[in-house]
């Protein structure tokens, strides 16, 4: 089973267009609605006009046909502008079957002409009755032929006026996009050349009075608390990792001149190399420690299996009477590119998880050519606690209430993204937890 990489923030990605796009898209946007509207209002009231004038003079014209066939049969009927047949049931043969069957009312008509052109027709049919009481049908027909194609050209336009109009949108949007957004990606691009740098020049001098000017002085407000909290930490690492080293150091002193007696009993002595292997641990810490808040990458040449024996070692001499085996399997000859503390304090978290869990059994210390297992056979770990273990203040469900702030694990992981190492824990076969630790090729595992 793979090894579970120490957990990272999901990054939810979600389309966000940029600042730019949407004011193009708000100009082009403006220009086709109203151009659309414009066009649709326009071709519904020149159709409902045009409608209204030819049916209501086709009505008219149709009534007065009427009229006259039902007051003077006799005369013929006369007529300005439009066509008109008047029929009863015995001569209906003679009249077009697309007209003879219409009911009454207006009708729009499409008909193919002798010379086979295309005419549309507003028919107007009415209804009557002689004074002998013979049924009679009027029809008054127009040619709309040029309106219908007058409408059609004005329907092209319309298509023209909107595409032009939202084409004008567009080039308008980009024109206004480009100068709302140059102070802005001017802002973007002056805080993208101070990256790395350590006293980046103000930027509000170098901006108008306006909502960019804002913007670059609530920036410089930022950056300057922002420098002052990261130097404030410099400071105070540098101060503590000073101060502390001395104190380390007379402690060290001390426990060597100690140790070096030849008349001291075994007991002292234990409990003297007890301190020493402290010193060294505190000492490892804090360059550790100096390391991260730096932010700086340390060199060395450091063996693994000297580290591992030595914090092996180190946590024997701690057991007392627990039934806890320590050991070593696999080859030595592996070398990373990192100072001996910086992988004393990876390693040592881990080892040190490992046993103070490990009631009985064994911790096995496993060399791989680029990486380092650490397999105990202690009570195993949840799902829960494998996703979470590498969180900073968080303590497993199995720590009950051992000692421990929940941090061991953050600085190594910390120290892995430090030095491009991969760090991860899986449930081991039956019980226990198998953590690894794994360098990459890029800083970390060399065969020496």
């Amino acid at each position: 089973m793979p090894a579970t990489e120490s957990p990272k923030p999901r990054r939810h990605r979600r389309f966000r267009r940029r600042l730019r796009t949407r004011i193009i898209l708000s100009f082009v946007l403006l220009g086709f609605g109203l151009t659309a509207s414009f066009a649709m209002a326009t071709w519904n009231l020149r159709s409902r006009v045009e409608n209204q004038l030819v049916e209501r003079t086709l009505q008219r014209e149709v009534e007065n046909l009427a009229a006259q066939v039902e007051n003077n049969p006799d005369e013929a009927p006369f007529f300005l502008i439009f066509d008109a047949r008047t029929w009863s049931p015995r001569n209906a043969f003679k009249i077009d079957p697309l007209y003879r069957d219409l009911p009454e009312g207006l009708h729009d008509i499409r008909q193919q002409a002798p010379d086979g052109t295309w005419h549309v027709y507003k028919v107007a049919i009415r209804k009557g009755l002689t004074q002998e009481n013979t049924p009679f049908t009027s029809l008054v027909r127009y040619d709309v032929t040029d309106a219908a194609e007058a409408a059609q050209q004005l329907k092209r336009w319309l298509f023209i006026a909107v595409f032009l109009f939202t084409l004008l949108g567009l080039v308008v949007g980009w024109w206004s996009a480009s100068r709302v957004m140059s102070p802005v990606s001017e802002l973007a691009a002056r805080l993208r050349s101070y990256r790395g740098s350590s006293n980046p020049r103000p930027l509000a001098p170098l901006f108008p009075e306006d909502e960019v000017g804002e913007l670059a002085k609530s920036l410089d407000d930022y950056a300057e608390r922002l420098t002052e909290v990261v130097q404030r930490d410099r400071e105070f690492n540098a101060d503590v990792s000073h101060e502390l080293r001395t104190p380390l150091a007379i402690i060290r002193g001390s426990v060597e001149l100690m140790l070096s007696r030849p008349d001291m009993d075994e007991k002292t002595r234990t409990r003297i190399q007890r301190i020493q292997r402290a010193e060294q641990q505190c000492t490892d810490l804090i360059s550790a420690l100096l390391l991260l808040s730096r932010n700086e990458r340390g060199h060395g040449n450091t063996d693994v299996a000297r580290v591992v024996d030595q914090l092996l070692d180190a946590h024997r001499a701690t057991l007392g009477g627990k039934p806890l085996v320590l050991r070593v399997e696999g080859e030595g000859g592996v070398t990373v590119d990192s100072p001996e503390a910086a992988l004393s304090v990876a390693l040592g978290n881990l080892i040190g998880n490992a046993v103070k869990y490990t009631k009985e059994g064994e911790v096995v210390v496993r060399l791989l050519p680029d990486a380092v297992e650490v397999i105990d056979s202690g009570p195993g770990l949840s799902t829960e606690d494998a996703a979470r273990l590498f969180e900073r203040g968080y303590r497993g469900t199995h720590a009950g209430h051992s000692q421990g702030g929940g941090i061991g694990l953050s600085i190594v992981s910390r120290l892995c993204a430090l030095y491009g190492w991969q760090v991860g824990v899986r449930p081991g076969g039956d019980r226990g937890v198998v953590a690894v630790l794994k360098f990459t090729t890029s800083y970390g595992a060399q065969l020496s």
